[in-house]
């Protein structure tokens, strides 16, 4: 087991939970709006709908590569295509980040949980997403694939649940911080577009 590779997963986890992007600005969003309760049932809602993520990606993409290097080569060359991808959308992206709350709608918690799953199952972009970043942190040769699909899909729920709660906690301050401090924007976006291309180079230069 390679411990290294898993501190490295948490490390990059922790840097994509914390970058201002859809999930956490609508969880900001809601803790500001309707409360800490709110902004907690959503953050389950999010985390909860990883685990299918996960699931279909340790069953299948498991079965794919188990024994065949050439489509591990291949889905290696599309995730890192895919990071690369995201660190350009990541870089014409402007600098700014949105906390208008004009468009949140007050809701009760389990219609935010339900609402939060719902959000990230049907999110094919987090389907892809899983399947360019978790192949790159396989961490064991003796463990079995799938059960290490999941040891990294709980360790990303994990991190991400923290980092999440983190912020419905401190939600007035983080408001108030970005209001007066929108520069912020700028180093969250480099440091987002720094983190992609190391995935990507890190995920095109794995072994099985």
């Amino acid at each position: 087991m390679n411990v290294e590779i898993l501190f490295a997963f948490v490390a990059a986890t922790s840097v994509l939970a914390i970058s201002p992007g859809p999930d956490n600005i609508y969880v900001l969003m809601q803790s500001i709006t309707n409360g800490r309760k709110y902004g907690m049932a959503t953050v389950m809602g999010l985390i909860s709908g990883c685990i299918i993520h996960t699931t279909l990606l340790a069953f299948g993409v498991s079965a794919i590569i188990k024994n065949n290097e050439n489509i591990f080569f291949i889905i290696k060359l599309c995730g890192a295509s895919y990071l690369t991808y995201l660190a350009y959308k990541v870089y014409t992206s402007k600098d700014v980040i949105n906390l208008s709350g004009e468009e949140v709608v007050k809701r009760s918690t389990w219609q935010l949980f339900k609402q939060g799953f719902i959000m990230n199952v049907l999110n094919p972009k987090v389907t892809i997403f899983f399947l360019a970043f978790f192949p790159g942190f396989l961490f064991s040769k003796e463990l079995n694939t799938v059960a290490q699909f999941y040891v990294l899909g709980l360790l990303f729920m994990f991190v991400s649940f923290v980092i999440f709660s983190i912020i419905v906690i401190l939600s007035g301050f983080i408001s108030d911080f970005f209001s007066k401090n929108q520069k912020m924007a700028s180093f969250f976006k480099w440091l987002q577009i720094i983190v992609f291309v190391g995935i990507a180079i890190f995920l095109f230069s794995s072994d099985k």
